[in-house]
């Protein structure tokens, strides 16, 4: 059985940081792109951050660049993503997902909040 748990999600002032982790268990991590998504009230799910599997590349959307890092470990099966100079448009509920680098196969989390508020 497939489980992305991500967790580390919180209330967080505006300037401040927050590092959220993804637990996957059931896949062998290294075969999967890792990728952050998020989606905020009345609003789509939008690409954050993304991971290659092999190289471990990194691609950011502009709206985060220069303040979020992406980051996976495949000894601990883990991807995170550490937020930093949060704004209160990241507010958002974030997902983890893993893509197959070959097969059609794709798994996401169930989410954590992340609430960027004075």
């Amino acid at each position: 059985q497939v489980q992305l748990v991500e967790s580390g999600g919180g209330l967080v002032q505006p300037g401040g940081s927050l590092r959220l982790s993804c637990a996957a268990s059931g896949i062998t991590f290294s075969n999967y792109a890792m990728s952050w998504y998020r989606q905020a009230p009345g609003k789509e799910r939008e690409l954050v951050a993304t991971i290659s599997s092999a190289l471990g590349s990194t691609n950011y959307a502009d709206s985060v660049k220069g303040r979020f890092t992406i980051s996976r470990d495949n000894a601990k099966n883990t991807v995170s993503l550490q937020m930093n100079s949060l704004k209160p448009e990241d507010t958002a509920v974030y997902y983890c997902r893993a893509r197959h680098r070959i097969r059609d196969l794709s798994y996401w989390g169930q989410g954590t909040q992340v609430t960027v508020s004075s």
